[in-house]
């Protein structure tokens, strides 16, 4: 039992005893609900709240926790009905009113309204304006929606959050040559910030657009001269573009900084340049921290080239891989095609994302409630259920049997919708557990050679290696795929028509 655990038990009894449930008692649970969702427990705040939402029926406070605890376990009808109660006891309160938002958003319901409202007690509120900015774009205004941030720049030119999130629109909405435009302007207006650089540097560097972000780092050396920080940064680029003796001496010089990004930068040069022995010297520590999760497919691949067990012990004696055909008819098939290709409103695929000749949508797809949608993620949990159900045995420090298996919560889902000669580059999905691809609507004809298949397990081909997928897997309307969030996978190119998907991750079990 963890200390929340007891924690619970301890205010739960005291609760249940109590013949008025009063300001004090309120606050008391409430308090632990903010405590249990962030630690991922909103189960507990749920058994906590919901037996004293009527006998504290009039707080406002309590609905408002109820609502977010409900949120936080997917139940999105729930977490709106919470809402209006928590909006009508305290129609003046703007934390509420901004839950209530929210999540008429991730619903799917019009919500830009509602965020504006809100923006006009909050002006300066810049999570407030990105909320208000994309409820706009998704409402069919993205000029207003481009505006609203660029306005909010205008008067707070360091705002890192806005930068990123209006270049990334800008990228996504088909400007490919001045979409990092805003980074630039705040750069002059203020030279001397540090953070800035490092953001528009990440803005062009997720593009791959080597050269310019060449540029921004030669310039950042002019303004502040030699930092251990533009070392990593360089030594990344010099391995990304092949400069293997200047990527090994820029590594070597900033070897004793405590960075996992640069880390697992110098993990990817050491694989490309056949020092593997290096590669899981200095990958193998890292299992053990916060940044395993990004780290454990570059350990499959070292060890499977030094042909240690552990490869297997990793990915499976078989890998961990399950196909579903799903029990969907061609029409329920067709109606969730229709809506999908309605919720894809960009024109490229997003910077940061594994697509290329695509695009992707936006927010979390299962969060929403039209009932195609509704009726395929129900599918889609009864064969997960199924995938974990008949998982090996609990396993400790293994990223896919060493957790808890009770909880299924989705950490995201989303659409692609490849074009022709669309695929995935190969990647993996830290922030997540189990990782999929459901088939939605394919071409008649791919192409040859596979066109269009899932590989799985194969490294990226920019380490240079000589590694076979484990599996490659053929597309088909109604199929689900699951599979390890740590294992490699891609697509290959298809030559004409549509490839409509979903995909999601499953959230690592807390309990």
């Amino acid at each position: 039992m963890t200390a929340l655990d007891r924690q619970f038990a301890q205010l739960q009894a005291r609760l249940s005893q109590a013949g008025h449930i009063g300001h004090a008692e309120v606050n008391a649970a409430t308090d632990f609900a903010i405590d249990a969702n962030a630690a991922g427990r909103a189960d507990l705040s749920l058994a906590m709240l919901e037996p004293l939402a009527e006998r504290a029926a009039l707080y406002a406070k309590l609905w408002q926790m109820l609502g977010l605890a409900y949120r936080d376990e997917q139940h999105m009808d729930k977490a709106a009905e919470a809402f209006e109660r928590a909006s009508a006891l305290a129609p003046q309160d703007a934390r509420i009113a901004l839950g209530k938002a929210q999540i008429a958003f991730e619903r799917g319901q019009p919500a830009a309204q509602q965020f504006a409202a809100i923006r006009a007690i909050a002006p300066q509120d810049g999570e407030l304006a990105l909320s208000t900015a994309s409820a706009l774009f998704h409402e069919g205004d993205a000029r207003a929606s481009e505006a609203l941030i660029a306005d909010m720049l205008q008067r707070h030119p360091e705002w890192l959050r806005g930068l990123e999130a209006l270049a990334a629109t800008r990228w996504m909405t088909g400007d490919r040559q001045d979409f990092d435009y805003c980074f630039a302007q705040a750069v002059a207006a203020r030279p001397q910030d540090f953070a800035l650089r490092l953001g528009w540097y990440r803005a062009v560097a997720q593009v791959e657009n080597w050269a310019k972000a060449e540029t921004i780092i030669a310039n950042a050396r002019r303004t502040f001269g030699d930092r251990i920080e533009l070392d990593a940064i360089e030594a990344n680029l010099a391995t990304e573009t092949g400069d293997d003796a200047r990527a090994e001496r820029l590594f070597t010089a900033c070897q004793s900084l405590d960075d996992p990004g640069t880390k697992i930068g110098c993990i990817r040069h050491c694989l490309r340049t056949g020092q593997v022995g290096r590669a899981e010297e200095i990958g193998l520590p890292l299992t053990q921290t916060a940044a395993a999760a990004g780290v454990w497919p570059y350990m499959s691949t070292i060890w499977r080239l030094t042909g240690n067990a552990q490869a297997r012990w990793l990915d499976g004696d078989q890998p961990f891989v399950r196909q579903y055909d799903l029990p969907v008819a061609d029409a329920q098939l067709d109606d969730l095609a229709g809506l999908l290709r309605a919720l894809h409103l960009m024109t490229h695929h997003p910077p940061e994302q594994s697509l290329r000749g695509g695009t992707q949508t936006q927010g979390h797809l299962f969060l929403r409630q039209e009932p195609a949608l509704q009726a395929i993620m129900s599918l889609i949990l009864d064969a997960v259920r199924d995938y974990v159900d008949s998982l090996p045995p609990h396993v400790d420090g293994h990223p896919l049997l060493g957790t808890a298996r009770g909880s299924l919560l989705f950490e995201g889902a989303w659409s692609v919708r490849l074009a022709a000669q669309g695929f995935h580059v190969v990647h993996s999905h830290p922030r997540g557990w189990i990782s999929s691809a459901l088939y939605v609507s394919l071409p008649a004809r791919m192409g040859p050679d596979k066109a269009g298949w899932l590989q799985l397990g194969a490294p990226p081909p920019d380490l240079r290696l000589d590694l076979a997928p484990y599996l490659e897997i053929e597309p088909k309307a109604g199929r689900l795929v699951l599979f390890p969030s740590t294992l490699w996978h891609g697509t290959n190119p298809f030559d004409d028509g549509e490839r409509l998907t979903i995909a999601f991750d499953m959230r690592t079990p807390q309990r």
